[in-house]
């Protein structure tokens, strides 16, 4: 269940890896700040929009936790850096369970359990693509013009191509890339060596850390160390995730292993990075942990 922004921003310049001191130093990123908003509906995912300087946060409504339910309660919300409610609907949609969110300029990309959302964020404009055989859509990225979307509970993984087709005359191509891989795909990121990563959750037993290259089969970077939501790759090519068995927020480098950054989350969801600040979705406690990090 993830959210991030498809420019990729580097997160901190002192972890942007300009020489040897720099690369040493990277494994000793902390927290310098931590702070939660609440006043959320079951927030899932959070998509930052560094043009305009605000949030998009995907909530499914309602009062009880119900993922997978197709009731019309869902919605996405316009939201400040500071964690203010600016729009509580930011689109005039009827939405189910919106989950992961992509973001790439104006363009806006949410799943919603058997389908995935494209939106300008300008304009407004808007349209919903069915996904044949998709079961609990979770989370998009896009890479070379082309969408991916993970499917956790089916065990597969989806790319829709062209990935822009809010135009009502594109017919985007929906093929099934996989299925029962055992991999549970939940977080996708677009690696700059331009393999897709990606993380699992579910299944029954602890996912890892994986790597796909393009027109190959998936390859685990890690020992299965979690079920595992959010997914973010930073300068130095380490790796922030969430981990809802430990409730955290962690950093993985294959190098320095895992090392927890925040705790005491319920359900760490899909989150993104803008500058130095983490967003990240507690799904369970309906709040948004703003992180600071640094070192």
């Amino acid at each position: 269940m993830l959210a991030r922004f498809g420019s990729m921003l580097v997160l901190l310049s002192c972890i942007a890896v300009a020489g040897a001191a720099h690369a040493q130093d990277a494994k000793r990123l902390r927290v310098l700040q931590d702070r939660s908003v609440t006043g959320f509906a079951f927030p899932e995912s959070v998509g930052c929009d560094p043009a305009e300087k605000v949030l998009y946060v995907s909530q499914f409504g309602g009062t009880e936790l119900k993922p997978g339910e197709k009731d019309g309660l869902g919605f996405v919300s316009k939201v400040s850096l500071g964690g203010k409610v600016i729009e509580k609907k930011a689109f005039d949609v009827t939405m189910n369970k919106p989950k992961g969110i992509w973001m790439d300029g104006a363009r806006l990309w949410v799943t919603d359990i058997d389908s995935v959302w494209i939106f300008d964020t300008r304009t407004k404009k808007s349209r919903r693509l069915p996904i044949p055989g998709a079961v609990f859509a979770n989370d998009p990225a896009v890479s070379g013009g082309v969408l991916y979307v993970s499917d956790n509970r089916a065990d597969q993984l989806f790319s829709i191509e062209p990935a822009d087709f809010l135009d009502s005359g594109v017919q985007p191509r929906v093929t099934a890339l996989w299925k029962g891989k055992e991999i549970n795909p939940n977080g996708l990121w677009p690696a700059r060596d331009g393999s897709l990563l990606m993380v699992g959750l579910g299944g029954g037993k602890p996912r890892a850390i994986y790597s796909q290259a393009k027109g190959a089969d998936p390859k685990a970077l890690s020992q299965p160390i979690g079920n595992l939501d959010g997914l973010y790759e930073l300068a130095d090519g380490a790796i922030l995730a969430t981990d809802w068995v430990t409730g955290s927020l962690f950093r993985w480098s294959a190098k320095d292993g895992m090392k927890t950054l925040a705790k005491d989350f319920k359900g760490p969801a899909d989150f993104c990075v803008m500058g130095e600040s983490v967003y990240v979705p507690d799904l369970v406690k309906s709040e948004i942990r703003i992180i600071k990090l640094g070192m």
